[in-house]
């Protein structure tokens, strides 16, 4: 009986992982040994420290076979892509399983792979150009999951930075500014039904008025799980800039302000840790990025359009903005995942 291709790769990594040219014997369903090895109801033909042939059980599942052996469940990817883009496990079919990360900065031959962080300001139909109406928005996120792209909150860009963990190659961020009540209305039951996360960027002093989101709006999405809620400073003031007679031990002061209080407020009324900030207008300079490493932010993003690569500085992140009169074919334009190596940024 002839091997499948899938088959025949595994056969050929067992070959590599045993070093010898005889078909391993099957061995019976694993038992930890130590308090780190996981349970698997199925068969290891073979494994070393960076992979191993699993011949899965019917009741296995990429992601609860990635939650057992890769840590958490949304590394199934890993899987899939070690098998060729594997959508399901089928019992008595062996598969590779990525131990360690296999490519954890992107780098391919020619080029090298990119996250683009996505902007968004108000969902409706009144804001102007910043305003993307919610069919256009509903559009966008139905396509990006009809189209295997894998979105993830911001925080998940710090290991990948770190040339520790790698991404999806088609990941993409989706991230919210200022803290409109439109986002609560229109886009967080679109990313409830479809299952996507998103990051929100606020700034307190707008919470509560106007047309903004309410203190219970915000506490319920980050409540979610699928909505994490960070800093987009105090007062939404340009942080390069200074007001009139602004000296430079005031100027000082004003951005350590608008740097730590939104950061406390935020933490003590959601409970939920903040590392992240999104700069007003776009724009830093060194005392800004100073204070924020004073105060252990990790990332930080600006409105230069662009996807991040791993070698992207954390506090000076690219973010590309979606803007209301962005049809689908234009959204897409912006999805930059990959970069040639030698291209201009």
């Amino acid at each position: 009986m002839k091997l499948t291709s899938l088959q025949g790769a595994c056969a050929a990594v067992v070959l590599a992982l045993c070093g010898c040219t005889s078909t391993p014997p099957a061995q019976p369903p694993v038992t930890p040994t130590t308090p780190d090895q996981p349970t698997l109801s199925g068969q290891v033909l073979a494994r070393n420290d960076r992979l191993m042939i699993y011949v899965p059980s019917s009741g296995d599942s990429l992601r609860g076979l990635a939650a057992r052996l890769l840590g958490s469940e949304d590394n199934d990817w890993q899987i899939s892509d070690a098998n060729g883009g594997l959508t399901r496990l089928e019992a008595g079919q062996p598969v590779v399983v990525p131990l360690k990360p296999q490519n954890p900065v992107g780098v391919w031959p020619g080029s090298y792979q990119t996250v683009p962080v996505l902007c968004y300001h108000r969902i409706g139909t009144v804001g102007g150009k910043m305003a993307v109406s919610p069919a256009n928005f509903s559009a966008q996120m139905e396509w990006l999951v009809k189209n295997n792209y894998r979105v993830l909150k911001l925080g998940q860009l710090a290991p990948y930075l770190e040339g520790k963990q790698p991404l999806p190659a088609k990941s993409v961020v989706i991230t919210f500014d200022d803290g409109y009540e439109s986002v609560y209305r229109f886009a967080f039951p679109v990313l409830k039904k479809l299952g996507l996360p998103a990051t929100m960027f606020v700034y307190t002093d707008f919470l509560g008025a106007g047309d903004a989101l309410t203190w219970p709006q915000l506490q319920e999405m980050s409540a979610s799980g699928l909505m994490d809620i960070q800093s987009h400073s105090k007062t939404h003031r340009n942080l390069i800039e200074r007001t009139a007679g602004e000296t430079d031990e005031r100027y000082l002061r004003n951005i350590e302000q608008e740097v730590v209080f939104p950061r406390d407020t935020l933490e003590k009324r959601l409970n939920s840790p903040v590392r992240q900030f999104a700069y007003p207008y776009g724009d830093a300079n060194e005392l800004v990025l100073d204070q924020l490493t004073r105060q252990k932010f990790n990332l930080a993003v600006t409105v230069n359009p662009g996807g991040n690569a791993f070698f992207a500085q954390p506090l000076m992140l690219r973010r590309t903005m979606i803007f209301g009169d962005h049809d689908l074919e234009a959204f897409k334009a912006r999805l930059q995942t990959s970069r040639k190596i030698g291209a201009a940024p």
